[in-house]
């Protein structure tokens, strides 16, 4: 495995935080921890092909990792619960203006098993199926589906008080 230098960490990190912001989300910024995720995102790519989030158990099979591959699929719920992701790289506009502090997070990822037997069960949905409520930014129109609206929408900005459920 190559060594990562800093530059491509400080790269990586500039262009996550640029990417960040420009969707509606937030870098830790504790800078130091984050260019370690960062550095960890760099590390699992060479080993595994892909970033694979660094506080998580990779397998090393894609198709078993999608679900924790940076942005992982519990991001969003994550940051709505507890105002941080998982790994603590992402966080709310409150952990980033030192409001609140980041706090232990669950780990909400299912065992294998229980993933297993969801993605057979979600092949076979149909509309009037969907386990979240499908959230429109009335603004600009944006569609998600997810348990709450984003903080910010990812396309206007708007923030989440801008949000009906579209189909629920």
């Amino acid at each position: 495995m190559e060594r990562i230098t800093e530059k491509e960490i400080d790269d990586l990190y500039f262009k996550l935080d640029k990417e960040a912001e420009k969707g509606g989300y937030h870098l830790n910024p504790e800078i130091n921890d984050t260019k370690d995720l960062v550095k960890g995102l760099l590390t699992n790519e060479q080993r595994y092909g892909y970033w694979a989030c660094p506080c998580r158990e990779a397998t090393g099979n894609k198709e078993d990792d999608l679900d924790i591959i940076c942005p992982c699929d519990y991001r969003d719920p994550d940051l709505y619960d507890y105002s941080a992701c998982f790994c603590g790289l992402y966080v709310s506009d409150d952990i980033k203006t030192a409001k609140k502090q980041i706090k232990p997070i669950p780990e909400r990822r299912p065992l294998k098993e229980e993933r297993n037997t969801v993605e057979s069960k979600n092949k076979n949905q149909t509309l009037s199926d969907l386990n979240y409520p499908v959230w429109r930014c009335r603004v600009c129109g944006y569609l998600c589906a997810r348990e709450h609206a984003p903080e910010t929408c990812p396309v206007c900005k708007a923030k989440r008080y801008r949000f009906e459920v579209f189909i629920n």
